[in-house]
């Protein structure tokens, strides 16, 4: 018999972070193998931008919310709703498995195998920014994570080290892989490469640690551009971009000598990987994930310490060759990373899922015998 390969995947995003440029990556890659994608988003509504970049694929059909996140204030009478929706969608849509970039939906009754995405999580979160226990406030969250990390067919990480959180924080994990991000490799050109320092992301989020990058550029000579939603308080020495469309970000990126991410929590990093296929100069934050990626193609700065993120910075530029020699590291590090290898990676475990259910129905029937 002729093995049924997954023609129709649902699949949850939300538009706010990174999720959404990885989930339009995967959905590109997944036409090459004939794949029809529902994508349910939640937690904001698309912006004019990202719905002129779906509307470019040709294999997707969006089905839009503003539910609230499971992360989010409380949530969880938005994530009820959201889950009635999600059923809803599953059944109009007939999909032969279902690809969940959060957790606590995992464990509902589901009629399509299911697989999770744990991109980050609020618990290794505040583990890495905050330093303390989590507030009693948040352990309804903590519950509900787990239960949908259990009821999952199978987890996916973007990194080890972020499998490693989710087993620590979660339990034992049976079914569960890192698969890495990935995105075109021809993504952005890296042109002739001018001197200032980019850095992108939200600047909300302490995980970001932007702020000691705004500090520090206030003892360097080249200036220092920020892009992402939100305010921090910056000197004369720091141009703030506000949130930029994507080619608009690309371009930056294409001519930026030195990117910076002081990062002290950061599971992947899909800007940084835009940032090293651009042939940018990286300086990161010094934490597991991060030199997990990078290896010897990066400068790690302690992301507490201001003084050592400016002397790094001071030491590229005053050094171009040492500056191009970590750009290339990057560029040549970022390779390995590709859209493909991560579709690829995908296909296994979805075709694998939906042949371990068919199997596990069949098996079921003739019990029933």
């Amino acid at each position: 018999m002729k093995e049924k390969l997954p023609k129709r995947i649902l699949m949850t995003a939300d538009p706010i972070g990174g999720v959404w440029t990885y989930a339009l990556e995967l959905i590109r890659g997944l036409a090459a193998y004939d794949v029809e994608v529902g994508l349910a988003t939640m937690g904001a509504p698309l912006t004019r931008g990202q719905r002129e970049e779906s509307s470019n694929l040709g294999n997707l059909q969006i089905w839009e919310s503003d539910f609230k996140l499971e992360w989010m204030p409380d949530p969880w009478d938005d994530v009820r709703l959201a889950g009635e929706w999600l059923l809803e969608i599953e059944q109009r849509f007939q999909p032969d498995l279902v690809h969940l970039n959060g957790f606590v939906h995992a464990a509902l009754p589901w009629s399509a195998p299911t697989l999770v995405v744990g991109h980050s999580c609020v618990l290794s979160w505040w583990r890495a920014v905050r330093g303390s226990p989590l507030p009693a406030a948040w352990e309804n969250y903590r519950a509900l994570v787990t239960r949908g990390l259990h009821a999952a067919d199978f987890v996916v990480a973007p990194s080890e080290s972020m499998l490693t959180e989710l087993r620590t924080h979660y339990g034992p994990l049976l079914n569960c892989q890192t698969i890495y991000n990935g995105r075109e490799i021809g993504l952005v050109d890296a042109h002739r490469k001018e001197q200032f320092v980019f850095g992108a992301g939200r600047l909300w989020d302490e995980a970001k640690n932007l702020n000691a990058l705004a500090s520090a550029a206030t003892q360097v000579p080249w200036p220092v551009y920020l892009a992402g939603e939100g305010e921090i308080e910056a000197s004369s020495n720091v141009h703030m971009l506000g949130q930029l469309p994507p080619a608009e970000l690309l371009g930056w990126l294409s001519r930026a000598a030195i990117y910076a991410s002081p990062a002290n929590y950061e599971p992947f990093g899909l800007s940084i990987l835009e940032a090293a296929l651009a042939g940018c100069a990286l300086v990161l934050g010094d934490i597991p994930s991060l030199r997990e990626i990078w290896q010897d193609a990066a400068i790690y700065v302690e992301p507490s310490d201001t003084t050592m993120l400016r002397d790094c910075l001071l030491e590229l530029m005053s050094d171009q060759e040492r500056c191009r020699e970590f750009g290339a590291r990057a560029r040549k590090r970022a390779a390995q990373f590709t859209r493909e290898r991560m579709v690829d990676s995908y296909w296994e475990e979805y075709c694998r899922l939906v042949r371990d259910s068919i199997e596990a129905t069949d098996e079921e029937k003739l019990c029933a015998l």
